[in-house]
């Protein structure tokens, strides 16, 4: 009984710990990127698939949190208001790669789409120096010339361990998109 009682006060630590994170999380969001979150292209996103059955509006919302969480559990100082708007916008490409139909984008995508992310975010916000490098070298060593900045590198970390748990198929979307469930 000791054993039970035990087991199940840690599992109620760890289920509120994670629910404080979130919290903590859904804050930074609303403070440094509301206009991101409420955009209709980013909202737009959820009806592209990244990796698997990924939604490219949650894999840039699980770069973000993971962003956040290597930059604390790293100690790294960086800015997290730049750090969360580049991982919401590094793949900002608003296309589906997937289509075979649309020129050379699906077999090159991972070399072309930094780029095409980075003029899509332009047009529609202000951009700092460092969102600017968060969101063209994130496919570094794709990319050739690796991020200037230490939030680009976190997010370039974040972007790999996610999609290699999308891959692996080892944390999954829905599968499909909101126009597709709406049918």
């Amino acid at each position: 009984m000791k054993d039970y009682k035990l087991k199940r006060q840690k599992n109620l630590d760890k289920y509120r710990r994670q629910y404080e994170e979130r919290k903590e999380f859904h804050k930074l969001l609303k403070e440094y990127a509301s206009d991101i979150i409420a955009s209709e292209n980013f909202r737009n996103t959820r009806n592209y698939i990244q990796h698997g059955s990924m939604p490219v509006y949650r894999h840039c919302m699980d770069v973000a949190d993971q962003s956040i969480k290597i930059s604390k559990l790293l100690r790294v100082n960086c800015n997290e208001r730049e750090l969360i708007r580049g991982a919401l916008l590094h793949d900002y490409f608003l296309y589906d790669w997937h289509d075979k139909y649309r020129d050379n984008y699906q077999r090159l995508h991972g070399f072309y789409h930094p780029g095409i992310a980075l003029r899509n975010a332009q047009k529609e916000y202000s951009l700092s120096d460092r969102e600017k490098d968060i969101i063209k070298k994130h496919m570094w060593p794709l990319t050739i010339i690796p991020p200037a900045c230490r939030e680009a590198w976190i997010v370039t970390a974040a972007d790999k361990y996610c999609s290699l748990l999308e891959t692996l198929k080892l944390r999954r979307g829905s599968g499909k998109t909101r126009m597709e469930i709406a049918k």
